[in-house]
């Protein structure tokens, strides 16, 4: 039948209230949701591991989805969000001031599954007084370990490697070919040491990384774990072999990265990106690759997303760009979702988010 072939098609969910539902994630301690008065409508605006789905209609919500791994079309989420009590959505979905005049007064919470919430209005949600839910933690180990075989990767010249095999390069052994710089007796420098750059250099120590070095808002307690040292930005991206971008995306530091920045890194410099891609001024960075003013980059996210087929980075060997998939094990994005769910509960049923973002 035509509407089992349709990509895009919006399921609506109806399960029986029960009386308790419990659920246990990694950073969340067990929690018991209460029995709501009416049943409660959730939209959900992405094909997502159905363990949050499960969660919400197992507690008496009445389910609206985008059954798609499309982004859903602006106009459909306007649309499928009126008169919904809670918003469970994905970094990808523009939440405005005309999505939430869609929804109406009725919307009481979002639940957004991703640490960052740039796609966000906060200013509006604050205004209207709507709690956003968020789901840090969770994801932490697997963006650390993404983070940490990007940097592997381009500093070991894995891409340019790999296409020397299939394109039949691959010669005699020779002493200098394809060496890369290695992180033994490095100075690692991360730009913002929260829980996820934390994560990344413990990762790192191993290797025989010579120095961390940190910058940021303010020192961190965490830094002592690791040795680290607090520094200006200027004194990070000079000293630095590896220079991380691990900090959450601000009006302040947009572009932050930028033509003055990459000409202050060493020659040698290997730069890593898997925060946010607005971080970026990416026309610099291809011009900084491209003149051998630093040595590689490893993105794993970009403005936009997707990053066109036919940008520049692409056609750079060492550029290594691969599609955000920092928290991408089924581990995390299970408990993602489900994280995401208990967000949205606790509101519904007058309890505290277990991580809240704006209450």
């Amino acid at each position: 039948m035509l509407w089992r072939s349709a990509a895009r098609a919006i399921v609506t969910l109806r399960w029986g209230q029960i009386l308790t539902h419990s659920c246990k994630l990694d950073s969340v301690p067990f929690c018991r949701s209460l029995v709501m008065n009416s049943a409660k409508k959730v939209y959900v605006t992405r094909r997502v591991p159905q363990s949050g789905v499960d969660a919400l209609t197992a507690a008496g919500c009445e389910i609206t989805q985008w059954d798609s791994d499309d982004r859903v079309p602006k106009q459909e989420l306007i649309k499928n969000i009126a008169g919904k009590d809670g918003l469970f959505c994905l970094l990808t979905d523009r939440i405005d001031k005309e999505v939430l005049d869609a929804a109406g007064p009725q919307l009481k919470v979002i639940g957004t599954m991703s640490v960052g919430y740039d796609h966000i209005d906060m200013d509006e949600c604050k205004k209207r007084g709507i709690p956003i839910g968020y789901t840090p933690d969770v994801l932490t180990n697997a963006t650390a370990e993404l983070t940490v075989a990007l940097l592997l990767t381009t500093s070991r010249r894995l891409k340019e490697g790999m296409n020397a095999v299939v394109d039949g390069k691959w010669g005699t052994w020779s002493p200098l070919w394809l060496c890369g710089q290695g992180l033994d007796g490095a100075t690692v420098g991360v730009v913002g040491l929260g829980r996820i750059g934390l994560a990344v250099a413990k990762r790192l120590q191993p290797f025989g990384v010579k120095q961390f070095l940190y910058t940021g808002n303010s020192p961190k307690e965490g830094a002592k774990e690791i040795g680290a040292d607090f520094v200006d930005f200027d004194t990070l991206v000079k000293e630095s072999d590896f220079v991380l971008g691990c900090c959450a995306l601000t009006d302040k530091n947009k572009g932050l990265f930028n033509a003055d920045v990459f000409k202050k890194m060493k020659k040698t410099a290997i730069f890593i990106n898997t925060s946010r891609g607005g971080l970026v001024v990416q026309e610099d960075l291809y011009d900084a690759l491209k003149s051998g003013e630093i040595l590689a980059a490893g993105l794993d996210v970009t403005t936009p997303e997707p990053l066109p087929t036919d940008s520049p980075l692409l056609g750079l060997e060492n550029c290594v760009v691969i599609p955000h998939i920092g928290s991408a094990t089924m581990k995390s994005r299970g408990a993602m979702s489900e994280l995401t769910a208990r967000n949205i509960l606790a509101i519904f049923n007058g309890v505290p988010m277990p991580c809240p973002l704006l209450v």
